[in-house]
């Protein structure tokens, strides 16, 4: 039982990872893409980063929903390494956003 329960926390873990890996990626095409001004390629890359933070949120809730159930996650480096992924996505994508936004005024003033 107890392996099956370090293997269910290890793919939340690792999915979480994975996904907030992908949407600060994500992020920063979005950036690449607005300093190109393809404000279109820039926002898809946004919706495609946000929806991996969807994914990565949702590994999170398991997660914390196990805790609150009284099924204590395992503190491990990985699982820390995990929430410092998340967080870093989350900051990415607010700053996406704000650089986008300066990019597309930058644009307009040049026309």
């Amino acid at each position: 039982m107890a392996d099956e329960e370090n293997s269910e926390q290890l793919q939340q873990t690792m999915g979480l990872i994975a996904n907030a890996g992908n949407a600060k990626a994500f992020a920063v095409e979005a950036i690449h893409a607005a300093r190109n001004n393809d404000f279109d390629t820039a926002d898809q890359k946004l919706k495609e980063a946000n929806k991996a933070l969807v994914d990565a949120h949702n590994s999170q809730t398991k997660m914390l929903t196990q805790e609150a159930q009284g099924h204590h996650v395992k503190l491990t480096l990985l699982t820390v390494h995990s929430q410092d992924h998340l967080m870093t996505a989350i900051t990415f994508i607010d700053l996406a956003k704000e650089l986008i936004s300066a990019y597309k005024k930058m644009y307009e003033l040049q026309k």
